[in-house]
């Protein structure tokens, strides 16, 4: 009896093997890398990474709301879920109401409202107080890419399609306010910052600066060697960063009196893959870093200045279709043809 292990040892104690969901064995991976004395936290998330699982398709965008306390999210399945960022990341709503993939998502400058487009060759306009939609936007004849809603002025949208046109919309009319043709499928799109262009890119390659007040194109931009896929407008509304078909992540100067040659800057190192998805791009709320999706799973993040990868983040079992930053702290989404969303703490 004196070989037996006294009880305030502890004992050893043999459990049947369960087998745990995606969730919960993230929680757990997490709860242990917090427990870890070595690990500074950086963030109030939950733990250094959060899964959110329940799409039932391709998560093809993801948006931090503009306070951060909401993760908007849609994909193949139709759905437009809202997530809570902090806590358990419990998702407070399902939207529903596109009759096909939803392809982009964008918040009001207020974070009130949301815009989605759809390959059912609308967009729609959400309340996010009620969940509902609030506008159904017709008119492109063909899959709907990309929208934008404006930084000034909450009332203006664009959209891009695979009808080669760019339109513009005012949210309070039903019909587009001006419509502008492209010979070839329009992919990405986005206002300036003072709303007065609209700047879509497609498969020519080509990004073009439509003059709203003109109703004509104003410049091109060319670089890019194949499609561009996701482009977005600098905090400061000064530079738009761009990612094309072409493995090239770039940088462009989009004010008004720029010299002719305005692409600043190129990254290399993230991937389009066979799956040709429209991979997009975000920059840090501060502007010192960017971060791009990329088909080879991982989530790549540069430092603007040196051009550097600082972080290749892996965990997706499929394309990176949609990478956000957190409005206020270093966090950063990612949406996936694996039909999750990491919400992963960076280092400051």
């Amino acid at each position: 009896m004196d070989t037996k292990r006294k009880a305030e040892q502890g004992a050893l104690v043999v459990a049947k093997k369960q087998k745990l969901d995606i969730v919960a064995q993230a929680r757990e991976k997490s709860a242990l890398i917090q427990t870890q004395p070595h690990i500074l936290r950086t963030s109030n998330l939950e733990a250094p990474i959060m899964l959110l699982s329940g799409h039932e398709g391709e998560v093809f965008s993801i948006k931090f709301s503009p306070d951060g306390q909401i993760l908007s999210s849609a994909g193949f399945d139709r759905l437009i879920f809202l997530w809570n960022v902090y806590g358990e990341c419990e998702n407070l709503a399902t939207m529903k109401g596109h009759s096909g993939a939803v392809m982009d998502l964008h918040y009001s400058t207020d974070g009130s409202k949301l815009v989605s487009c759809s390959s059912d060759h609308t967009v729609a306009l959400w309340d996010l107080e009620v969940a509902e939609r609030m506008r159904k936007f017709k008119g492109h004849r063909s899959f709907v890419n990309s929208c934008d809603s404006a930084r000034r002025g909450p009332h203006m949208i664009c959209s891009g399609s695979d009808d080669g046109t760019v339109k513009y919309w005012d949210a309070r009319k039903k019909v587009p306010l001006e419509s502008f043709q492209s010979t070839y499928q329009v992919t990405a799109v986005s206002f300036n910052d003072t709303a007065e262009q609209i700047i879509a890119g497609g498969i020519d390659n080509e990004i073009k600066i439509f003059d709203l007040r003109k109703n004509e194109i104003l410049y091109r931009m060319r670089g890019h060697t194949d499609t561009v896929t996701g482009m977005k407008l600098s905090p400061d509304g000064s530079y738009l960063l761009t990612t094309s078909m072409d493995n090239t992540v770039r940088i462009w100067d989009v004010r008004p009196y720029a010299p002719q040659e305005r692409c600043v800057k190129i990254f290399q190192g993230n991937q389009h893959t066979f799956e040709k998805n429209l991979l997009r791009v975000t920059w840090a709320p501060d502007g010192s870093k960017v971060a791009a999706g990329s088909g080879d799973r991982f989530v790549y993040i540069w430092d603007t200045t040196t051009r550097r990868i600082v972080y290749k983040l892996p965990g997706h079992a499929g394309s990176v279709n949609d990478v956000d930053f957190h409005p206020h702290e270093p966090i950063i989404a990612s949406g996936s043809s694996d039909k999750n969303i990491y919400l992963g703490e960076l280092e400051k």
